[in-house]
């Protein structure tokens, strides 16, 4: 069996090593290719990789690393506090080579003795320790070719940098390969001498491909544009925004917090050129940090209604935060983020409302309820029900991610407290659904303080047990479960069902009974319940095949299975509240070990649950889909879902 792979999973320019993926950078690949190439065959290279922090110069050096079979290997990365140690970074390269010393001439062979400590002597001429160096290499190289890879070389002590690249540059047909790896920004660095290969951010389509991989939620394109130009394609700054922003905040382009860690470090750096600015080029920037998408002609129209001209930008510019030119570019997605953190509270509303007026009403609908709430101080039920609205339109789209953001400050702009509880209750599902736990109890708890009808009840009992499920995948979620859908069976039976459905998924998964509720007492639940009142779908039809297999045994339940299994099979594409169903499905599959069906719904349960953005279902997803791969004897792909 071969697994066919979700589409989504398919990227152009996906290099899978042992050590990852690597996105992107044919022709930098290219280069290296032929650089050990060449060197198998007997000759010598010397390069220079050379481009900004986080560009993916490492990256490039582990793609050499790997490619390097038969080779051997040493590697060796510049460090800050040991600059000023003259032959630090020399011998952590050659240390493990220096059991060929005694190969090398005398005059060379004291030398290195010498700066390495070896034995004593007064301080051997520079131009002696490079050649020492390039006879040690070679040497090496002579039972099989030889790879230095030498990272940060601008953190390299002077010493080690000089005879490094001195050594590199006499290398002829040695079977060495010396590649050093530097910032393009470090002016105080003296040139190596040696050919280069200078990076760039990645190109556009390989962007977007890591910035999906890293935010499976589902991004406006525009949104999706504005951080690839604002990051210029620098891997690292992309990778950055998934660790500082959550999934709702980055999906809905309207929330750009701070973050822990580096890019906290990052945002504070360009807070402090912020707060030097002057006030009428801050305001500027906060019109520009708070329009969502970037456009353009927006942030003009809404900057001359704050009395704003092109003139206020200078300083900005001049302060690296953006890029010259009409269109108010942020240099990076931080920046924006710590112009719109560090503008007071009375600030944002200010330019919220404006930029509500300035919106046309005919292409950003969604966008001036969104900026109408920021600007509103009191609850408005009117704007409330057009952020609701505006949610049910992203989630139509499987935008989970940002209908989250409008239904929670549909919420907080509701003033009725049965609407609003009501609002809560819808806000949490789509949170859940969004993967964003905490949110969802937080909204859960706004909804049990309000008054809740039954059926509202019900619903919140519901949401309690599948926020248990999904962050702890254990058992003591079964019985909250199994309640849940006992009370709506006089409420909602299609949502009783649903929920039946799901107790048994969580039976199936946990790994043992709680409380005595396992698949059993759930099967016997189910068959109890009553009937759909539409024709039955495939998860109706799995729900009574399973209750039998649990009840009356597996052979009695075979033949339903397979029948249920042939309605997944032929389905249209499942809603998100039914992603469960492909789960249990591929679980069921598998165990008929009917690979070809198994195959067919793991991988369309990873693409639905990607394209809606479902991350709570994500990882169960792609667990599945790990052992599809794992059994067909695929493990790179396997190791890639892992």
């Amino acid at each position: 069996m071969a697994a066919s792979a979700p589409n989504s999973l398919c990227l152009p320019g996906y290099a899978v090593g042992t050590g990852g993926v690597l996105l992107g950078r044919r022709a930098e690949r290219k280069v290296l290719d032929h650089l050990v190439d060449a060197v198998r065959i007997g000759e010598s290279r010397a390069l220079v990789i050379r481009g900004e922090a986080g560009v993916g110069k490492t990256a490039l050096l582990d793609y050499l690393g790997e490619r390097a079979s038969g080779c051997r290997v040493a590697r060796v990365a510049g460090l800050q506090f040991e600059m000023e140690l003259a032959f630090a970074a020399l011998h952590q390269l050659c240390a493990s080579m220096l059991d060929r010393l005694l190969f090398l001439p005398e005059p060379q062979r004291d030398a290195l003795g010498t700066v390495f400590g070896i034995r004593a002597g007064p301080a051997p001429d520079r131009f002696l320790v490079g050649l020492a160096v390039l006879s040690l290499l070679a040497e090496t190289a002579d039972e099989r070719p030889l790879v230095c890879l030498i990272d940060d070389a601008q953190w390299l002590d002077r010493a080690s940098a000089q005879t490094l690249a001195l050594a590199a540059r006499r290398l002829f047909a040695e079977s060495v390969a010396v590649v050093f790896a530097m910032r393009e920004s470090d002016t105080d660095v003296e040139p190596l001498g040696l050919p280069e290969l200078v990076i760039d951010g990645l190109e556009k389509n390989a962007a977007h491909a890591l910035l999906h991989s890293v935010t499976p939620a589902l991004l406006d394109q525009r949104v999706r544009d504005r951080i690839v130009a604002e990051t210029r394609g620098n891997p690292l700054a992309i990778l950055e925004l998934s660790h500082a922003l959550s999934s709702a905040e980055l999906a809905s382009g309207l929330v750009l917090p701070g973050g822990p860690g580096l890019a906290d470090r990052i945002e504070s750096s360009f807070a402090r050129r912020v707060a030097l600015l002057p006030p009428d080029t801050r305001l500027l920037l906060l019109v520009a940090a708070a329009e969502p998408l970037g456009e353009e002609g927006l942030v003009w129209r809404a900057a001359e209604r704050l009395g704003l001209g092109i003139e206020a930008a200078a300083p900005a510019i001049a302060a690296g935060l953006c890029d010259s030119g009409a269109s108010l570019r942020f240099r990076h997605p931080l920046a924006r983020s710590a112009v719109y953190r560090a503008a007071s509270v009375e600030d944002r509303r200010t330019v919220h409302g404006v930029l509500a007026e300035a919106t046309d009403p005919e292409s950003g609908t969604e966008r001036i309820a969104w900026h109408r709430a920021q600007a509103t101080t009191q609850p408005d039920e009117e704007l409330a029900a057009e952020l609701e609205r505006s949610a049910e339109r992203e989630q139509a789209r499987g935008g989970f991610a940002k209908a989250q953001v409008f239904l929670q400050q549909a919420t907080v702009m509701t003033p009725d407290p049965m609407i609003r509880a009501r609002r809560a209750v819808h806000a949490a599902q789509v949170a859940l659904l969004a993967g964003s736990f905490e949110v969802a109890l937080s909204l859960l708890a706004t909804a049990r303080a309000g008054p809740l009808d039954e059926l509202g009840g019900a619903q919140a009992d519901l949401l309690d047990a599948q926020i248990a499920f999904a962050v702890s995948r254990s058992s003591e979620a079964v019985p909250l479960l199994l309640a849940a859908a006992k009370r709506l069976e006089l409420l909602d039976v299609g949502l009783a069902r649903e929920t039946y459905f799901e107790a048994f998924a969580a039976a199936m998964f946990a790994d043992r009974p709680s409380m005595g509720v396992g698949t059993r007492k759930v099967a016997e639940a189910a068959r109890a319940a009553p009937r759909p009142s539409q024709p039955p779908r495939p998860a109706d039809l799995l729900l009574d095949s399973l209750a039998l297999r649990f009840t009356e045994g597996y052979a009695a339940g075979v033949s339903p299975m397979r029948h249920a299994l042939g309605a997944f099979r032929s389905a249209s594409e499942p809603e998100a509240r039914e992603l469960t169903g492909l789960w249990l499905a591929g679980v069921i599959a598998s165990d008929l070990l009917d690979d070809d069906t198994w195959d067919v719904l793991t991988a369309r349960h990873v693409e639905m649950a990607r394209h809606y953005g479902a991350l709570s279902e994500l990882a169960l997803a792609l667990e599945s889909r790990t052992y599809v791969h794992l059994f067909a004897g695929e493990l790179g792909p396997a190791a890639l879902l892992v």
